[in-house]
């Protein structure tokens, strides 16, 4: 069953008053280092990115200084984020892409930022809402998890929860409740072992009426 779209709005507000400093935990400075930070953190840690990037970016800070650093000083320099083959040959051909077709500029559109190399939806959703303030929901394996867990959506996979997640959610709390759902995911709403008895939004939650 389905959380009601009011009800939606209690558990963000519950989330809110749970997670007063939700955002994202990326360090970046530029929309082109979240970009870079965003590739490397599939199956890693903020954490661990954060570590990787703060090296990186001062090797190189730019498209055409990346390009330069080239590839196999890339994977050396991101070994720890794991997948760094792929991710160097991403963040690569990506690279090229901002300087063939953007003049080495970050678009600040959804469309543009998909068609570079190695860039998915989570990956645009994600520049386009924290670097250029653009209201999008980044669907990640928290987000994903967390929102059909408590039942706010019911879908097989991220780009149907995006779309139930944007007709659910008002638009100016997009980025927001990707924020708070991923805060959520991480400390309480886990993937293995949830911590459903101290959990502040159980008692909208199906998943923790159904074990419960």
């Amino acid at each position: 069953m389905h959380v009601k779209k009011d009800e939606v709005l209690e558990v963000i507000e519950i989330l809110k008053e749970t997670y007063p400093d939700a955002k994202c935990e990326l360090d970046y400075q530029s929309p082109f280092q979240l970009l870079i930070a965003t590739i490397l953190s599939a199956q890693c840690t903020d954490v661990r990115v954060n570590k990787v990037t703060a090296r990186l970016f001062q090797k190189a800070n730019s498209p055409h200084e990346m390009v330069g650093l080239g590839i196999d000083d890339l994977k050396n320099e991101i070994k720890e984020c794991g997948l760094f083959n792929n991710k160097s040959k991403n963040i690569m051909l990506c690279c090229t892409d901002l300087l063939d077709k953007h003049n080495g500029e970050v678009p600040g559109d959804l469309d543009e930022l998909t068609n570079l190399a190695g860039v998915g939806r989570k990956t645009a959703n994600v520049v386009l809402s924290n670097a250029f303030d653009v209201p999008a929901i980044a669907v990640d394996t928290h987000v994903f998890r967390v929102s059909n867990r408590i039942g706010i959506v019911r879908a097989k996979n991220v780009d149907a929860t995006e779309k139930q997640l944007m007709k659910k959610i008002p638009k100016n709390l997009w980025t927001l409740s990707h924020h708070l759902l991923i805060f959520h995911g991480r400390r309480i709403c886990t993937a293995r072992n949830p911590k459903c008895e101290v959990c502040p939004v159980n008692e909208h939650c199906r998943y923790a009426k159904k074990i419960s």
